[in-house]
């Protein structure tokens, strides 16, 4: 193989500019690589068995590993090992046409962006040479280290492990026509909820099986042997079955071994030519016959078994992650990348056929590179309360709306690992139905129900977010204590939110259950720290967490919610009949200032009390009583939507998709806020009134949850965390003194 300068001669196409590397002709190029096994017009190849699509399904894969090694080791930085193991599975998914592919392998990032460039879904972020996929490699407005919707022809992100499956489920679920492919790792499958998610999915919705794990059976994890590397083919079999999986496709690189290679995992690029050949005809042949079993009705994994790292710069866990020595002039990878490279022709050839799959580049056809089409949900029937009537239950108001919203959306879900009845939404229940296959009219349910109510938060937060990702509209709800379990992925679709270069519907939660109505729980029930997730998570741009004062305010808050683009949404509310305080055009005043005012009295003093909850104000509105009788004039603010309370820098709202610029002007900020003292209360964290005191120049101080404990009500819980009137005007007096 001989070595050239990147830079091309006019012989060269433009994209192989930062080739380092070109290498001989294959064996039989001459009879197998002159002609594009998928024709021009069609989408894949006729033919898995058909020698010629075996033989460039086998070029592709090492043109995969030729870029997802060199474009790591323009940065000696990131992860070529994982990707290198399964690089025939891939090549063979992209040869059959299916392109809509998910990884919850965040580390297969260089190999997803090599696929990427090869089908020229990447020009459209000007990316045209191979030179410039290097220098773009890990760079702001480049291609991240971990996947994102942000790069053309990626469907989902892919960070922590454990997620993948759930957007694939998700698009599975929207567009039961296609194929979605998610390939997770033997390290990845030791997280609890990839079984365990697939598994009651597949009991709800039996019918939607068009996803397929591709599971990359390497034999390592990050840094070590991975958990399952000591299983038996027979036995790794059995695990998928015993989880419900109908077929098993498996295909093993070491019943193709013609080197003598020790141990269970071995590099097929070791093998004889004839033997690769051989190799990937298997794997071709068997994501075919997975894909149609999938595509037919059938819960379907394909296994690839190949030692991680096979065809790269080293093995095993070795070949996970490059370090500042593995650099483009270093000799082991100068050896690693001579032994991948390929003719000038087949580099043509792979292009072509990874052009032509799929009917085109996946940047231009996969589902998440255009809006879904979604039914029009029209004017809501929203019901306006009297002020000053009956007390109200304020998640019992907002299930009327979403009850609307299923109607009219067939393929919007709510999900709840708790049960909605227990938060007072059964009427969402009554109305949609829990998907079940036992039908019960008792419990509300039916097989084709749409309340997914699987025992598991991440499963519930996957599915809900990934419906939005994808395009769709979904709720889930949780007890705010048990939410914490599914934020994890519940963040990384806000995140991909903020980047995407489309719009899709917001992902809303509803979080019910608040702390101070779970006294007899005790502190288990008890964790309202969860808001200073949120709280943090408000700085990013797209995320607003919203506090309805009342029934009233909780289906204009949910209305309004409705209506937004690419943001996450939280609602938190308590499930308790508590007094109607606000009309609706108040509000939606409050959705759009931060904060609206309740009651206004005067003195000698003002005092201002900023409160950031529902049953919380009821102490509040008893510290003013007292205030007022000794001439301490009283303002009570709802706080609704705290994001809008942050000075415009202090976000990054300007970087986000569909950005949301509008932030409380200085002069109201005072009109609302501005008085002799102001005192933060939440039932919450504290962090949650940050917005307002940094904005605040009065005296100030704030009123928060510390830690739960087991009580007989809410008011003795409030009392035990120091939130009583008598403590309010305490620190009233204090203020003014």
């Amino acid at each position: 193989m001989t070595a050239i300068t990147p830079k091309v001669t006019s012989a060269h196409p433009p994209f192989c500019e930062g080739i380092q590397y070109f290498g001989e002709a294959f064996p039989e190029f001459e009879k197998y690589g002159q002609t594009n096994a998928i024709a021009s017009g069609k989408t894949s190849v006729s033919d898995p068995q058909d020698p010629t699509a075996v033989y460039q399904t086998l070029l592709a894969a090492d043109a995969l590993r030729y870029l997802t090694l060199q474009i790591t080791g323009s940065k000696a930085s990131g992860h070529p090992g994982g990707f290198a193991s399964q690089a025939e599975a891939y090549a063979a998914l992209v040869m059959l046409g299916y392109k809509n592919i998910i990884t919850e392998v965040g580390h297969h990032a260089p190999g997803f962006y090599s696929a990427m460039f090869l089908d020229r879904s990447l020009e459209d972020m000007g990316i045209r040479t191979v030179q410039q996929l290097r220098d773009r490699f890990r760079e702001r407005h480049g291609l991240l280290g971990h996947l994102s919707g942000f790069i053309p022809g990626i469907l989902a992100p892919a960070g922590p492990l454990g997620q993948g499956q759930h957007f694939a489920m998700s698009a599975a679920f929207l567009h039961r026509d296609k194929l979605f492919p998610f390939t997770v790792g033997d390290g990845g499958l030791g997280e609890p909820y990839v079984m365990s998610s697939i598994a009651h999915f597949n009991t709800a919705y039996p019918e939607v099986t068009n996803f397929l794990p591709v599971l990359v059976w390497n034999g390592y994890s990050q840094e070590h042997h991975s958990m399952v590397s000591l299983k038996t083919n027979d036995e790794m079999i059995a695990y998928w079955l015993g989880n419900g999986f109908k077929k098993v496709v498996i295909v093993d690189a070491k019943d193709f071994d013609d080197q003598e290679q020790p141990g269970d995992y071995v590099d097929s690029t070791a093998f004889s030519f004839t033997g690769r050949l051989a190799f990937t005809k298997a794997v071709l042949v068997g994501v075919n016959e997975a894909a149609r079993s999938a595509l037919s009705g059938n819960l379907t994994v394909f296994i690839i078994k190949q030692l991680k790292g096979a065809g790269v710069h080293a093995k095993g866990s070795k070949s996970h992650n490059l370090y500042p020595k593995d650099t483009l002039d270093a000799p082991h990878m100068i050896e690693a990348l001579k032994a991948r490279a390929l003719n000038l022709e087949a580099w043509e050839i792979v292009r072509t056929n990874c052009e032509r799959a799929g009917g085109g580049p996946a940047g231009k056809t996969v589902v998440t590179e255009s809006e879904l089409e979604l039914p029009k949900l029209g004017q809501l029937t929203l019901e306006e309360y009297p002020v000053g009537g009956d007390a109200k239950i304020s998640t019992t108001a907002m299930g009327e709306l979403v009850a609307q919203v299923g109607k009219t959306d067939k393929n919007f879900v709510v999900s709840n690992a708790d049960g909605n009845q227990a938060s007072q939404i059964g009427n969402i229940n009554a109305a949609l139905k829990i998907v079940h296959p036992t039908t019960d009219d008792t419990y509300y349910q039916a097989p084709n129900g749409q309340v997914y109510e699987p025992l598991s938060e991440d499963a519930c937060a996957g599915f809900a977010a990934g419906l939005c990702l994808m395009g769709g509209r979904s709720l889930w709800c949780s007890y705010e204590s048990f939410a914490i379990n599914g934020l994890p992925i519940w963040q990384t679709v806000t995140q991909a939110m903020a980047e995407l270069r489309r719009p899709t519907p917001s992902t809303i939660t509803l979080f019910t259950a608040g702390a101070l109505e779970q006294g007899r729980n005790g502190w288990t029930h008890q964790r309202p720290e969860i808001e200073a997730y949120f709280a943090a998570m408000m700085r990013n741009g797209n995320i607003f967490p919203l506090f309805p004062t009342d029934a009233n305010s909780i289906q204009t808050c949910y209305e309004w919610a409705l209506n937004t683009k690419n943001k996450g949404i939280v609602i938190t509310a308590s499930k308790s009949p508590l007094p109607i305080r606000t009309t609706f055009e108040q509000t939606r005043q409050g959705l759009h200032d931060g904060a609206i005012v309740l009651q206004e009295t005067s003195g000698t003093k003002k005092v201002v009390f900023a409160v950031v909850g529902d049953m919380i104000l009821k102490p509040v509105y008893e510290a003013a009583k007292i205030l007022e009788t000794e001439g301490i004039g009283v303002k009570i603010v709802s706080v609704i939507n705290p994001r809008r309370l942050y000075l415009p820098h202090e976000t990054a709202w300007d970087t986000c998709s569909q950005p949301d610029g509008i932030f409380l002007d200085n002069i109201k900020f005072a009109q609302i806020f501005d008085g002799d003292a102001l005192i933060g209360v939440t039932g919450g964290a504290g962090a949650m009134l940050e917005p307002i005191m940094l904005r605040s120049t009065a005296p100030r101080t704030t009123v928060a949850w510390k830690r739960g404990e087991t009580t007989s009500s809410a008011g003795e819980l409030m009392a035990f965390n120091g939130i009583t009137a008598e403590t309010l005007v305490r620190k009233v007096k204090q203020l003014v003194k």
